[in-house]
């Protein structure tokens, strides 16, 4: 059984900087990074960024930088200050007990605080192309994307306040934003839905659903292919139509990891862990939440990886108490 003073699950931006403050803390932290399960890109190590391509809005990188070398510089940076990454699920916690114990396969792990920066992922409609094109004109993430789709027309799927508000972002970009909604009420909320309707860049599709996402991945970085369109359906007339548009954002809500906790720290209502006011505290001392399993507002990547430095400082505080 090994020991380390902090284990930290999840491999996003939130957990590598919790794992760069502990590191250079000298409490010699674990990182949990999760693995690959084949056709599911949500849980690639590396979190949601891996599935990014162009990230231009994370400080220090007037260029821009690609998602998955993002994550790559954030990983080797926490291992130079000593931090060990394990490739694997934990797949079991036990929080009633001092030391903390995690399973993670046959293997046994013990640790004096945890820090969970499992995040969230995007609800997806899981069509056709819809994650082959991730990236590559299909997003999940308007105030990541809107900004490469300028002057563009871009198609939005949902319909409550999670798609009005990525609509009315993405009509500081695009020349026309297209929401595509199965039924022909809306569910977002009186002041969002009259904001939208209202807006003279935005239209809607009612009765729709997206069939499939229409184009092909690009073989190389910059090279051809991407999102061609969409392929619809009417949900009244059953009829199958092409939906022309050079973007496309799915904006159905996002859903907190984790199910490896329930019972375990105190959820809110939506799945998130809860944290105590001003700190990455959950409901059981030594455990403690970063990034967007316990955001469900900004979802950012400089959000996450801010919250994971004050869950490192929080870990290391309380540890310090617990002598």
């Amino acid at each position: 059984m090994t020991f380390t003073r902090v284990a930290i699950i999840g491999s996003g931006p939130a957990g590598f900087t919790a794992a760069l403050y502990a590191a250079r803390a000298n409490l010699e932290p674990i990182v949990f990074e999760g693995g690959f399960i084949p056709g599911n890109q949500s849980v690639l190590p590396g979190g949601q960024l891996m599935i990014t391509t162009d990230v231009e809005n994370f400080p220090g990188f007037p260029e821009g930088i690609m998602g998955p070398d993002l994550m790559a510089k954030m990983r080797t940076q926490a291992e130079r200050f000593g931090t060990r990454v394990i490739h694997g699920f934990v797949d079991e916690v036990a929080f009633d007990k001092s030391p903390f114990q995690l399973t993670v396969g046959t293997e046994q792990y013990t640790a004096g605080a945890v820090i969970i920066a499992t995040g969230a992922v995007a609800k997806l409609l899981e069509v056709p192309g819809e994650r082959e094109l991730m990236g590559y004109g299909v997003s999940a993430c308007a105030t990541c994307d809107g900004a490469f789709f300028r002057d563009k027309h871009v198609a939005i799927v949902g319909g409550g306040d999670t798609a009005m508000e990525e609509a009315l972002f993405l009509t500081k970009f695009a020349s026309k934003v297209s929401v595509l909604h199965r039924r022909n009420t809306l569910r977002a909320s009186k002041i969002m839905a009259d904001r939208a309707l209202e807006h003279p860049k935005v239209e809607f599709i009612w009765n729709t659903v997206v069939n499939k996402v229409l184009g092909t991945k690009p073989q190389t970085i910059g090279g051809a292919g991407g999102l061609e369109g969409l392929e619809v359906k009417n949900t009244q007339t059953g009829e199958l139509s092409r939906f022309d548009c050079d973007g496309f954002f799915v904006a159905i809500g996002h859903r907190p990891t984790t199910d490896l906790f329930r019972n375990k720290v105190d959820l809110d209502s939506e799945g998130y862990i809860a944290v105590q006011p001003g700190s990455t505290q959950t409901s059981v001392h030594g455990v403690f939440a970063c990034g967007d399993v316990a955001d469900k507002i900004y979802r950012q990547a400089i959000t996450a990886a801010g919250t994971g430095c004050m869950a490192a400082i929080d870990a290391e505080r309380w540890l310090a108490v617990q002598g």
